[in-house]
């Protein structure tokens, strides 16, 4: 199975805060970016792997800063490590009030651990990630670390 540039299945995705996705401080309700997060995460597996995919693990959720009503989120997700038939998504949510200066502002990011299925729902090969920028190589050099500590917390806990 050929390998895959990170860059080929890179998503990114703009949604707009609307007051039902805020709370009664007009912040984005946590859970609705937990939802996109998994959304892109999915999105940019199934680009990797042409295949359906479900996801195995949500491995770390850093909530780093609130959006309100009317800001703009920006999505991006790259997979950041490859199993055998398994795909780590690395999602970043930034988010921008346009009637600003439009600055940037990281609001959340996580690890997703997403599983390529076959037509009977059974898992299946994936190709292997090629980083190519400097961010894309530190992010793939620390996914062995990343799996291992995946590997520990669910020992753990069985």
């Amino acid at each position: 199975m050929k390998s895959r540039k990170m860059s080929e299945s890179r998503t990114i995705q703009t949604k707009l805060v609307l007051p039902p996705d805020t709370n009664h401080l007009e912040t984005i309700f946590g859970g609705n970016v937990l939802a996109y997060i998994d959304e892109i995460a999915a999105i940019t597996a199934m680009k990797h792997s042409n295949r359906a995919v479900v996801t195995a693990s949500i491995d770390k959720v850093d909530f780093v800063s609130s959006a309100k009503v009317g800001d703009v989120l920006e999505l991006e997700a790259v997979i950041s490590s490859t199993g055998r038939t398994s795909m780590e998504v690395y999602v970043t949510v930034h988010s921008i009030n346009p009637l600003k200066e439009s600055v940037r502002k990281l609001t959340t990011e996580s690890f997703l651990t997403m599983v390529a299925m076959d037509d009977d729902n059974q898992p299946v090969p994936v190709p292997a990630i090629q980083p190519e920028t400097g961010e894309e190589k530190a992010l793939f050099e620390m996914g062995p670390a990343r799996l291992a500590h995946r590997k520990e917390r669910f020992k753990t806990k069985h």
